[in-house]
């Protein structure tokens, strides 16, 4: 049995994850609306007829939290530092969010990592070091094997992402998830706990 590690905050720089809690509604919410047209090509949707029943953020928030500490889901917020005075890390902004999801042990040991962030804060390296310091936890800590991000083709964004980190391309799933709205060929890049070295954030440097 996985010994689980939850709560669980990191960080590197200025750049931090925290689980996702039940009173970041309003800052979150905030920045969803915000970022509506930014996000909306990229979402996730729920294909017709396996709607859920609508739910408040609080309880998202509580039942995320509760798998977490089952060992299946690890829902962090991405905060970020910005420039220096900005104050303590525990009033860093919420500027994204990040989901390492699917979590499997036994033979596998693998999960699927999805994140956004932020408009406002896109292109600062927030999210390159924020996917680093998930993944080399789900590598060194949990002991994980492999982590596996897919992304739609059309996303240059996340793309330059993956790249910058230096995961390996393995191909293109057609109609993979249900994003805005229909079901959207994605591209699969991986790397396995092998492969990593010192891990992602030794990269970063």
């Amino acid at each position: 049995m996985a010994i689980i590690h939850w709560p669980v905050e990191l960080q590197h720089g200025q750049v931090g994850l925290r689980p996702l809690r039940a009173g970041d509604g309003a800052e979150w919410s905030a920045a969803r609306q915000r970022n509506v047209s930014w996000l909306r090509p990229w979402d996730a949707t729920q294909p017709p007829g396996a709607e859920d029943g609508a739910r408040t953020f609080r309880a998202m928030a509580r039942d995320w939290n509760r798998q977490a500490r089952f060992g299946r889901m690890l829902p962090f917020v991405i905060t970020y530092g910005g420039a220096a005075g900005l104050g303590p890390k525990a009033k860093w902004p919420l500027v994204g969010q990040l989901t390492v999801s699917g979590i499997t042990y036994g033979s596998a040991r693998w999960a699927n990592l999805g994140y956004w962030v932020d408009e406002q804060y896109a292109g600062r390296g927030i999210v390159p070091t924020a996917v680093a310091l998930a993944a080399d936890h789900c590598w060194f800590t949990l002991g994980l094997h492999r982590i596996e991000v897919a992304i739609r083709p059309e996303n240059k964004a996340s793309l330059r992402v993956v790249e910058k980190l230096g995961f390996r391309y393995e191909g293109e799933r057609p109609r993979f998830l249900h994003i805005d709205g229909d079901w959207r060929d994605h591209r699969i890049f991986a790397l396995n706990a092998e492969e990593v070295g010192p891990g992602l954030v030794a990269r970063l440097r």
